[in-house]
């Protein structure tokens, strides 16, 4: 009987050490703030604004401790982050990290996933409907990445379908985010009037392209207070008024 209520003992104590385990991970591991000693990457010389873009990858951010976080004099002072996703698709920390970057001195933007085998129009008007775009915002963004088996042409009229129709709405140019090759390949000259995100990861000289480029996303796997994942730096292609006067 002894052995008996032993046994009991050891499996209640057990069971309490698991419980305390789950609630000190839980409730206090989770809630320390998320910091780095610097932005674990080489930032390119010669560029005085930087920024950073997220999607559900880093979950919630903590935009107090961005806002904040310098490495060598140098600081965030934008963040664009993934809103939707095709025709239907939302990324789903969007609304959260939208809201609760308004409180701090960050330019926000937002993107949407472009599909080129689906509809432009029905991709923008997606894109309007979840995102609240206010003045100061900068203007929305096409990440178009993918051929997914359609031709170049149709390719074009899909993406300006989409572009026309956030124009309409937001009274400026979107930005069109691509890598460099992808640009040169199936879009061209046809879409030089639009901003220009370049896609030119961990290299150490500026894009090579046959036109301008607003920014330079130059690495994806940044390090930056308030987020518990690597994430993606940018730096802008003149000051932070180059990009404040894309703003709507």
């Amino acid at each position: 009987m002894k052995k008996k209520k032993e046994g009991k003992l050891v499996y209640i104590l057990i069971l309490v050490l698991l419980v305390g385990l789950y609630v000190f991970n839980k409730y206090y591991l989770s809630k320390r703030p998320i910091v780095y000693p610097n932005f674990g990457i080489t930032i390119p010389a010669g560029y005085n604004t930087h920024g950073i873009d997220v999607s559900r990858y880093q979950k919630e951010v903590d935009w107090e401790l961005v806002s904040k976080m310098t490495d060598k004099g140098q600081k965030i002072s934008f963040a664009i982050m993934k809103a939707t996703e095709g025709t239907h698709l939302t990324d789903r920390y969007f609304k959260t990290n939208w809201n609760n970057i308004s409180d701090y001195p960050l330019i926000r933007g937002a993107y949407l996933y472009f599909h080129p085998n689906k509809s432009g129009k029905a991709q923008a008007s997606h894109f309007i409907s979840t995102v609240d775009l206010q003045s100061g915002d900068l203007p929305p963004v096409v990440d178009i990445e993918e051929v997914n088996g359609t031709s170049k042409n149709n390719i074009k009229k899909s993406l300006q379908e989409c572009l026309d129709e956030l124009e309409k709405k937001f009274e400026k140019k979107p930005i069109i985010y691509a890598s460099v090759s992808f640009y040169d390949q199936y879009l061209g000259e046809d879409f030089n009037v639009y901003p220009f995100w370049a896609a030119h990861y961990e290299k150490s000289t500026e894009p090579r392209t046959k036109r301008d480029w607003l920014i330079w996303q130059h690495n994806c796997r940044g390090r930056c207070n308030g987020i518990d994942a690597e994430v993606d730096f940018n730096v802008v292609n003149g000051s932070i008024f180059t990009l404040r006067d894309i703003c709507l």
